[in-house]
């Protein structure tokens, strides 16, 4: 794995954010980790499938890993506003956008309010909608003693908090997202829904995201769980790859859902 030109921090609208940059072999693409996660808990898994054809770049939002908590914090229009200021502080460019989880639910937010940003999208266990038959125990809020001696010695905050950052991610979890298929179908950039044959929601939620963006294409990885990143990253790798090596619009020879579409296309090439 390549190491990073940088890991520091950056003051991002007037707050310390951890952020890593590799070397630049292509557009610059942002990793964005998944809820009550940091970076460091995948850049290993994910790099592999952009660090030779693209600048990855990559920061710890605020209340995880690195980067200390902020009024606000974890709500995900507070999540994607930090991205747009990060985009315009740090890449200085729109980027492609590659999400897990939270990552990917800040990135189909992003797509819609802020279009100019966002070159593509690979959204990865992502849910557009809290309302999705989520399985996790969002009741039951504790932390080991080595995930809060990991918290000390990572931000030096009191580990009273780390309490507080997982109670109010729960709630977030629980009421947020809010979007409606009817806002996705105005995504306009190249989306890539990738998600495992074993989600924390229902397998509806992910067929009904894909089929509402215009641009959309669907990837479901056999075996694998919300953890698929882990799980199957090799199958992950040669996927996203693919979706990067060309990201106009699919002709196929016998479309179905994309069949308008494709028809619109090619009239008018």
């Amino acid at each position: 794995m390549s190491k990073p030109v940088y890991k520091k921090f950056i003051k991002v609208g007037g707050h310390d954010l951890w952020c890593l940059k590799w070397a630049k072999n292509g557009e610059p693409v942002v990793l964005l980790h998944g809820g009550l996660s940091h970076t460091a808990k995948w850049e290993k898994n994910i790099l592999p499938a952009v660090s030779k054809t693209h600048e990855p770049f990559a920061y710890d939002r605020t209340a995880h890993g690195y980067t200390k908590a902020r009024k606000g914090y974890m709500h995900f229009d507070f999540q994607v506003e930090e991205l747009v200021k990060y985009l315009k502080v740090v890449v200085k460019k729109p980027a492609h956008i590659i999400g897990w989880s939270d990552g990917g639910n800040i990135g189909l937010i992003t797509a819609l309010k802020y279009p100019k940003l966002v070159k593509s999208l690979v959204a990865i266990g992502a849910n557009y909608t809290y309302d999705a038959g989520l399985s996790f125990d969002l009741n039951t809020v504790e932390a080991s003693d080595e995930e809060v001696a990991n918290f000390v010695k990572m931000t030096g905050q009191d580990p009273k908090l780390l309490l507080e950052i997982k109670a109010k991610a729960f709630k977030v979890w629980a009421t947020e997202p809010k979007l409606k298929l009817s806002q996705l179908k105005k995504i306009k950039c190249p989306v890539l829904i990738l998600a495992g044959d074993d989600e924390p929601f229902n397998s509806q939620m992910t067929w009904q995201m894909y089929e509402a963006i215009p641009n959309g294409r669907l990837a479901v990885i056999p075996g694998a769980s919300h953890n698929l990143v882990k799980e199957k990253s090799k199958l992950m790798h040669a996927v996203i790859k693919d979706f990067y090596k060309s990201q106009d619009f699919p002709i196929t020879r016998s479309p179905n859902r994309r069949a308008k579409q494709q028809e619109k296309i090619l009239r008018n090439s």
